[in-house]
């Protein structure tokens, strides 16, 4: 009887205890989470979870415009200990980014960015060592030229390579996707390495796929709970931790390239971004304080590197989809091309005033394919007002380029795509509320390059072929979730022109 009484009282205390324990879980939760008065509108949130178990993450940007509608231009929405605003329209993104900068200018460290990049590089760096490194990275790639070759002269180049790879497939249906990153990847590689990778290159195959596969899995529901509840990354098996080892692979490759420049490096001459970064590590050796050492040549290589590879690639391959789609439009892209530079000139950028039908078709590719849909987050760095409500120190800030490019109060026809929405009487127009590399101090640092690459990459592969779906076989819009918005995989025939 003694043994049954302790077991049963054991049972029932423990059972107390649990209960207990949760009650207090979700108090403290309750007035820990209290919102501030005057602080946005939003969903109704669950405890623990917030707003989590609401949200697709197939395709969140458009989910949200539903919210938009509902809640109105400025909402908060809540994922575990996340706490986040989206802001909808142009002013309230300009007053955000370019007239209030100084309280937005931070990133936000979620769990698994500070796991992956501990606060280093150059996109997801706040304070000290974002200036540092976006000062020097931005100088270092205006003064690359690189060596003997502009970047202009190296994209030609590349574009060479990539039409006579394509022309290997004889018009038949084939899947342009680690082509084109192979060929966008090796500019940036070319600057920062110094060197480019042949497109037979197993290794380097290898590397954009373990590159493709973390920017598919990193925006997971799986992941996403991770960053929501970061306590449990430590504990749990799961895919956060297979995305731990792309991004640890990755970065392994850039570190070996770094130590293979330190065996030959020479100050005096140097041939590419990371020898211009190992010559700042030595001029600021004495300083305790400077951002300028090895672990940020790792980190800001890989940024460099990933945001090189990714964007320009995935906005390529909606190049093509959207040309297969709207054969009228390529007719005229390829009207205007043969008019202007005819079937052997290279492309160049000095001609881009001269084509602003093909101009406005690739802008009209950037509105349309949308691959970043909510913009790079920032972070709120004290408590501040927007739009008339109180917006506190941490708040993770979205701006919401969705709504923003897809206005139908600004755009014609904005579910469609149409490049006319960048001409007037003919001429290219330049359009305020279009905003692909983002805006204020934090904008893309690549820009002009990725400007350049597009230009000249697009102009190269329509100069030599009539892109078109397969036999038999249906070209669709939709998109593959990631840290991009991407195609879904898909073939297309490239059938050369006469």
């Amino acid at each position: 009887m003694d043994s049954l009484e302790s077991a049963l009282w054991f049972v029932l205390h423990a059972r107390t205890l649990l209960l207990g324990a949760i009650a207090f879980l979700f108090f403290a939760y309750v007035f820990r989470k209290r919102r501030p008065k005057n602080c946005p509108p939003g969903p109704p949130c669950m405890p623990f979870l917030g707003n989590l178990h609401q949200m697709d993450f197939q395709k969140p940007h458009l989910q949200i415009q539903q919210l938009v509608k509902k809640y109105g231009k400025v909402i908060s929405m809540e994922f575990g200990e996340l706490y986040s605003v989206v802001l909808t329209g142009l002013p309230l993104i300009k007053e955000a980014l370019v007239h209030q900068d100084q309280h937005f200018i931070d990133r936000p460290v979620t769990a698994i960015r500070k796991r992956v990049f501990k606060k280093h590089g150059v996109i997801m760096s706040n304070g000290q060592t974002w200036k540092e490194q976006r000062r020097f990275t931005l100088t270092t790639l205006r003064n690359f030229g690189l060596g003997k070759k502009s970047v202009e002269e190296r994209i030609q180049e590349e574009a060479y390579y990539l039409v006579q790879l394509i022309k290997e497939e004889k018009g038949q249906p084939f899947d342009p996707h680690f082509k084109i990153n192979i060929a966008v990847s090796n500019i940036i590689c070319s600057v920062t390495f110094g060197e480019r990778f042949e497109y037979q290159d197993e290794k380097f195959q290898e590397l954009l796929m373990l590159l493709d596969k973390a920017i598919c899995l990193e925006t997971s529901a799986w992941c996403q709970f991770c960053d929501a509840f970061p306590i449990i990354i430590d504990f749990l098996p799961g895919p956060h931790r297979t995305l731990f080892k792309y991004w640890e692979k990755l970065k392994l490759f850039v570190a070996q390239v770094i130590e293979n420049h330190r065996r030959n490096w020479n100050p005096d001459e140097l041939r590419d971004f990371i020898d211009a970064y190992l010559k700042e590590i030595e001029k600021h050796k004495e300083d305790t304080t400077s951002s300028f050492n090895k672990e940020n040549l790792i980190y800001t290589t890989l940024d460099l590197f990933f945001a090189g590879t990714e964007t320009t690639s995935t906005t390529l391959r909606w190049a093509l989809l959207y040309m297969a789609l709207y054969p009228d439009i390529q007719e005229k892209v390829h009207a205007e091309i043969n008019r202007v530079i005819g079937p052997m000139q290279q492309p160049s950028m000095a001609l881009r005033e001269s084509m602003p039908y093909t101009h406005a078709v690739i802008h009209e590719v950037q509105r349309m394919g949308n691959i970043v849909p909510l913009n790079v987050p920032r972070a709120v760095t004290a408590d501040t007002t927007l739009g008339g409500h109180l917006l506190p120190k941490g708040t993770m800030v979205l701006t919401n380029l969705t709504a923003l490019h897809n206005d139908p109060a600004q755009w014609a026809t904005p579910d469609t795509f149409n490049p006319e929405h960048f001409l007037e009487n003919g001429q290219f127009k330049k359009r305020e509320d279009f905003l692909p590399f983002s805006i204020g101090k934090r904008a893309c640092l690549g820009e002009q390059l990725a400007r350049t690459e597009l230009f000249i990459f697009f102009i190269s592969l329509m100069q030599n072929f009539t892109f078109r779906a397969p036999d038999n076989e249906q070209l669709t819009q939709k998109f593959r979730m990631g840290l991009t918005v991407a195609p879904v995989k898909y073939r297309i025939c490239a059938v050369p022109r006469a």
